[in-house]
């Protein structure tokens, strides 16, 4: 039997939700929110105001960590990403990694043709200088911790692996014999999940996520030597994954409760869907 507490919004009892309010912890579904510069709010706490309610406290569900302000996932990420970074800059001497730990697990199309299938994760993990890391580490710290807050950490996982996958398989879509590393696919993915986000809370698709997305697409396609299939690919399947994460209401509502079918289901059609694109392309069937 499942130990895991179905929560309900305190406003709206029949609403069940995975959000609660970072200053109080009470159950808050998407109409009652109001995002804050981290975490989210309940009426009450919105703009700053101290509730005269004093709430009984609030037992969230294990492993769940939807409103507060720990990002544990993102900071994990961080630092896995940095650490294989000083690996491949310490085997190579430079820090302009080369070597036989970039040679193994970069991203290239004639050695996933080959079977190496494992290039298609892996390459996300690699950098190929010291600006590169920073800027996707930024990016990462800045984009992907209000959307951990937002989707919790299974969901988020899910979001930055098969994103990851999805802009491997845009990269080699548009340059299938370019060596090809970096964690931009995956964070183009977070980006798509806040623009998704944005529009659902409120109603608009001009916010900071297409500030984002209009500027760091320019950006990939105007400097040379960047992949901006591997962005595309990416940013389409960060869009598809939170669109299927999203439990509906009968009012039209995005309501985020626990992972259901319809988020699974995604996950697991977008992956699919890269690994049928990416198959396609290296075996010269495109």
């Amino acid at each position: 039997m499942s130990t895991t507490e179905t929560k309900y919004c305190y406003r709206h009892p029949d609403r069940p939700t995975g959000l609660s309010c970072s200053e109080c912890g009470r159950p808050i579904c998407t109409e009652c929110m109001t995002p804050a510069a981290v975490g989210l709010r309940c009426p009450e706490h919105a703009g700053g105001r101290q509730s005269r309610i004093q709430p009984r406290p609030v037992r969230r569900a294990p492993g769940v960590a939807l409103a507060t302000n720990q990002a544990p996932v993102t900071r994990i990420l961080i630092a896995i990403n940095v650490g294989m970074y000083l690996l491949t800059a310490i085997q190579s001497h430079s820090t302009t990694p080369t070597g036989s730990i970039v040679d193994k697990f970069l991203l290239y199309g004639p050695y996933v043709h080959d079977g190496q299938w494992w290039r298609l994760i892996t390459s996300m993990f690699l950098h190929a200088s010291i600006l590169h890391i920073a800027f996707n580490m930024f990016a990462l710290y800045a984009i992907g911790t209000p959307v951990e807050q937002y989707l919790g950490r299974a969901r988020y996982i899910g979001l930055y692996f098969v994103s990851g996958l999805a802009g491997s398989a845009g990269a080699l879509l548009q340059t299938p014999t370019t060596p090809v590393l970096g964690a931009s696919g995956a964070i183009f993915g977070i980006l798509g999940a806040m623009l998704i986000i944005e529009w659902q809370v409120t109603g608009r698709l001009a916010g900071n996520a297409m500030t984002w997305i209009v500027i760091n697409l320019g950006i990939s396609i105007a400097v040379p030597n960047i992949s901006w299939g591997g962005h595309v690919g990416g940013l389409i399947g960060g869009i598809l994954v939170t669109l299927a994460y999203a439990g509906w209401s009968s009012r039209g509502r995005a309501a985020y409760g626990q992972l259901g079918l319809g988020g699974i289901a995604g996950l697991v059609g977008v992956a699919a869907a890269s690994i049928a694109i990416a198959y396609w392309k290296v075996r010269g069937l495109a």
